[in-house]
C-alpha cells in the first residue's frame, strides 16, 4: 500500500474522543485537521440542506470526498498530521447505508499512514449533539465498520485506550512511526 508516512488518521465512532484528542494534539504543535462531516453538517443546518448522512447519504459522502481530499493537499510534506476521520471513514459509512463506494474513494483512502489511530466506543464519555444525532448503539456498530473497513483496506489498527487525554496523546507519540 503506498502511504505518506506523515498523515495520520484518528477514527472511531461518534463521541468516542477523537476531536478532544485532536485539539490536544494541535496543542502539542502538530498540524491537524478537523473533521469534515460535523462542518459539512453544520452548513447544511444554516442553508436547511439534505446533505447530512442521514437524509442523504451520497451527496454527503461526495462533500466529504472533495473537502477531505483537500485536506490532503494541505498537509504540510515537513511535520506530522492528523485528521479527525480519513476517506476510509467515508467507504464504512456507505458500506453501512448500503450503497455502493466509487473507486476513487478507495484511491485516495491510500494516501495516508497506513497506521490508524482507532478510538474505541465508550459510553461513559458519549454524548449526543446537533451534530452527531446516533445513539450509543449506533456509535458502536459505525465502530464496528470502521474497523473492518480499514483492516480490509490493509490499514494496521493502533486501538487508543480508554485513558484521559494526555495519556492518549502519549500512547500516540509513543507508536508514532516515520
Amino acid at each position: 500500500m503506498l502511504t505518506h508516512s506523515n498523515r495520520y488518521i484518528i477514527t472511531g465512532g461518534p463521541g468516542s474522543g477523537k476531536s478532544s484528542l485532536l485539539a490536544a494534539l494541535i496543542n502539542q504543535n502538530y498540524q491537524g485537521f478537523e473533521e469534515i462531516s460535523r462542518v459539512i453538517i453544520r452548513e447544511q443546518h444554516e442553508i436547511g440542506g439534505d446533505r447530512v448522512p442521514w437524509q442523504n447519504l451520497a451527496a454527503f459522502a461526495e462533500l466529504c470526498y472533495e473537502r477531505m481530499s483537500a485536506q490532503l493537499d494541505n498537509c504540510k510534506s515537513d511535520c506530522t498530521c492528523f485528521y479527525d476521520r480519513g476517506l476510509p471513514d467515508i467507504i464504512a459509512y456507505m458500506r453501512r447505508g448500503g450503497l455502493n463506494v466509487p473507486h476513487k474513494y478507495f484511491e485516495k483512502a491510500k494516501a495516508y499512514n497506513q497506521n490508524v489511530f482507532l478510538t474505541p466506543p465508550w459510553q461513559e464519555i458519549f454524548i449526543n449533539d446537533s451534530e452527531r444525532p446516533e445513539s450509543y448503539e449506533d456509535a458502536v456498530e459505525i465502530y464496528k465498520f470502521l474497523k473492518s473497513t480499514y483492516t480490509e483496506l490493509g490499514f494496521n489498527i493502533i486501538e487508543l485506550p480508554k485513558v484521559s487525554i494526555e495519556e492518549r496523546l502519549a500512547f500516540i507519540e509513543k507508536n508514532l512511526k516515520t
